[in-house]
């Protein structure tokens, strides 16, 4: 049995805002040790740490935050890359750690730099100029690797979602946002104590959005951001404790990225008796394609405001989603769940 005994975040920020010039450790440190302090656990304590980074150069970033955070030197650091799942995913791999009975605490989550992201070129073998790229292949197949906002638009066309109804859920998640109180979740990082981003978004300026590709805007597409978020999984309850109840990683068909959360949905007993439930909003469309599909009543769903709101820094998305479903579930049962890259999707089950 595994249990989330603390769980802290940083405010999330817009790439160039207010974090464009912090390391990855310099984002993740000051988290990962105010989640040890939040739940009196000493680094002494910590086995191990996973850390979700998508867009890093490599050179194991779980290890430089283990570092810089104060960790005993013992921890070896691992970083995982499942795109924007892997926040959320490094949270299942430290249930998994506890369960085999490999550690007893474990500190998972993950950080995210778009700020501070390197250029990526692809060489040629044949010696000519290296050639830039932006996204990574997911597939070995490009005509079954689309692109995230043509995949959210084909998305709409396919379940005759409108833009005006996608909008209206982006200002909604706005308006909760704006409503919300983060302070017990949120860690100070650069002096930025609160979420940048949010605002007093309406329909008619939704509308003036500048377009991305058909219906898909950037009112109803999330915002490429920096942020960090770390929770810390123990063995054993110590203060307050939800019990990490159920999780699942499970592919699905790759040309439908936005609907892979379903199927790890069900295989972790499905949307019935959900008291809240976060759910990622990379686009508006596929955060509604997945609460419909999965039976979710929208009122639980994201009662602070998602990722449109927020913005995306894509390694600590899942990470986020935990953290505040940590923060809002009082008791019963709480879901995140999050689709990724190459038709992979992500849920855990939280009960109180």
């Amino acid at each position: 049995m595994s249990w989330i005994i603390a769980a802290k975040r940083s405010a999330v920020v817009p790439r160039g805002g207010a974090f464009a010039r912090l390391s990855i450790e310099d984002l993740g440190a000051p988290v990962l040790r105010a989640a040890l302090a939040a739940c009196g656990v000493d680094p002494g304590e910590v086995d191990e740490v996973i850390v979700s980074n998508a867009l890093g150069a490599g050179g194991n970033p779980a290890r430089r935050v283990a570092l810089a955070a104060g960790l005993p030197t013992r921890v070896a650091g691992l970083t995982i890359d499942r795109q924007c799942a892997g926040g959320l995913d490094a949270v299942l791999l430290a249930r998994a750690l506890i369960g085999s009975g490999a550690a007893r605490i474990v500190v998972a989550g993950g950080v995210e730099s778009f700020s501070r992201r390197p250029l990526r070129l692809r060489t040629d073998p044949d010696g000519g100029a290296a050639v830039p790229y932006d996204q990574a292949a997911f597939t070995p197949w490009p005509d079954r690797d689309p692109g995230m906002a043509q995949a959210a638009e084909a998305l709409a066309q396919r379940l005759g979602i409108p833009r005006q109804a996608q909008d209206r859920w982006a200002v909604d998640s706005h308006a909760r946002a704006r409503r919300a109180d983060f302070r017990a979740e949120m860690v100070e990082v650069a002096g930025q104590t609160a979420d940048a981003f949010a605002r007093d978004l309406t329909l008619p300026v939704a509308a003036r959005a500048k377009g991305v590709m058909g219906s898909i805007t950037a009112a109803n597409a999330a915002v490429a951001a920096d942020g960090a978020a770390f929770v810390v999984v123990s063995a054993a309850p110590r203060g307050r404790s939800l019990r990490i109840a159920a999780g699942a990683t499970v592919g699905a068909d790759p040309l439908q990225p936005g609907l892979s959360p379903l199927a790890a949905i069900a295989a972790v007993g499905g949307a019935g008796g959900l008291a809240v439930a976060e759910v990622m909003e990379a686009y508006a469309v596929q955060a509604m394609a997945v609460v419909q599909a999965a039976g979710i009543d929208p009122v639980i769903v994201n009662p602070g405001g998602g990722a449109l709101a927020r913005g995306h820094p894509i390694g600590a998305s899942g990470a986020i989603l935990v953290v505040r479903l940590f923060h809002q579930l009082q008791q019963g049962r709480g879901l995140a769940a999050i689709a990724a890259a190459g038709g992979i999707g992500s849920a855990l089950v939280l009960e109180g």
